[in-house]
């Protein structure tokens, strides 16, 4: 269901089938149910079931299906709900794995939300992105696994920040918990979020000591400047995020810092005006890339700040009869779905699953100790009370990047 609330906030509500519970006392914000029912016995694994399964030594999770499935969890979500978009043989190895591991939504942990709103909400900068429509997907995994409703907001300025924040909002009587993707708070305003019994996790960032999920943004500048550097090349652009930065993203600095260390590293330097910005959009990369294009010592390989951005790159070097790999090389940063089928070059990380992991983080401060662990990231999870989870990069190597023509 698509609903729209107030002014120019655009709101995706996403609604699985359970039914929505009393509103939550002022008194007990998070009352809970604290036990949850005994696994069921684990059956043996049919012999078409990968043989990468985890353990069974707690309930399976959708975590654990989607790892064994080699997929998403989004993709788990859409394959068990028979939702479109999912190739016939995908959605039979998820089936697969699901029944291996005796997988299902879990009734008891949408019980644990008796007297609460029942509702996530996960706060956007905007909502016709790849990016985040992605990590939306993998957020609304987790809400349709448990039984929450998933209230996605978009807000376009720091005043619409503020505006939905504050107290006159009322957070409090319509969500539980806020994922916050890329969108920067200050101390005051989540000190004032958690008073009022709405519990945070974010993406992108790091608020006081609230749960998180983030990449390394200076390693991926980093990893575009040695890849460049390890084929010759020494003149460089960047397409970085948006040339109007209303909502004061981080990202783009960060991996633009880890680019000038990773050529400084090597001797080299991008000149100031090698650097544009590319809206993070197909059209964004395509007029920046043109303009680099037009200067009067062009580079030879350009770092694009996402995939989007490198596809509009690209699209402007076949404008001018020009190969991307052989003329000039490109790489970009997500592993979009598209970028396999142009044989992109891109840093890979895994965006939906940033998002359920999140989700899965905030459940978890909603409810110490009830809910299932998170088994997505583990690994990078750092060894704190608050859980800070900074999920890995991947470089994948393709045909739009190679040395630079004598």
């Amino acid at each position: 269901m698509l609903r729209l609330i107030g002014g120019d906030t655009d709101c995706l509500h996403f609604a699985p089938t359970a039914t929505k519970g009393p509103k939550r006392s002022t008194e007990h914000p998070h009352a809970m149910n604290p036990t949850l029912p005994p696994s069921p016995p684990s059956p043996p694994s049919p012999p078409s079931t990968p043989s990468t399964l985890p353990p069974r030594t707690r309930r399976a999770t959708i975590e654990d299906v989607a790892a064994g499935a080699s997929v998403s969890v989004a993709t788990v979500s859409r394959a068990l709900r028979g939702l479109p978009n999912v190739a016939a043989s995908t959605r039979a190895r998820v089936i697969a794995v699901a029944e291996a591991l005796a997988y299902t939504a879990d009734p008891a942990a949408s019980r644990l939300a008796a007297g609460e709103t029942r509702t996530i909400t996960a706060v956007i900068p905007h909502l016709n992105s790849w990016y985040f429509s992605n990590i939306v997907a993998g957020v609304e995994a987790i809400c349709a696994e448990v039984g929450y409703d998933l209230l996605v907001l978009g807000v376009g300025s720091l005043n619409d920040l503020s505006r939905l924040l504050s107290e006159a909002y009322h957070l409090e009587r319509r969500t539980d918990g806020l994922v916050l993707v890329d969108v920067r708070v200050t101390d005051e305003e989540a000190q004032s979020i958690s008073a009022r019994g709405v519990s945070i996790a974010t993406i992108g960032i790091d608020v006081l000591d609230h749960p998180s999920v983030r990449i390394d943004d200076e390693l991926v500048g980093r990893t575009a400047a040695n890849l460049f550097v390890s084929l010759g090349h020494e003149r460089f652009g960047v397409i970085g995020g948006m040339r109007y930065n209303p909502m004061q993203f981080e990202v783009p600095q960060a991996r633009q810092r880890g680019f000038a260390d990773g050529l400084s590293a090597a001797g080299l330097t991008v000149d100031s005006d090698m650097l544009e910005g590319g809206n993070f959009s197909i059209e964004g990369g395509q007029e920046a890339m043109s303009l680099l294009l037009d200067h009067p010592d062009p580079p030879s390989a350009v770092f694009a700040m996402s995939d989007e951005i490198a596809f509009g790159a690209m699209m402007e070097l076949g404008n001018r009869g020009l190969v991307p790999g052989r003329d000039v090389s490109v790489i970009g940063v997500d592993d979009h779905e598209f970028s396999r089928v142009v044989g992109l070059t891109t840093i890979r990380q895994t965006v939906a699953d940033h998002g359920a992991t999140a989700a899965r983080l905030l459940l978890n401060t909603m409810h110490p100790n009830t809910m299932h662990p998170n088994t997505m990231h583990a690994a990078a999870m750092s060894e704190t009370t608050t859980q800070r989870v900074v999920a890995p990069t991947e470089l994948i190597q393709r045909s739009t990047t190679g040395p630079p023509q004598s």
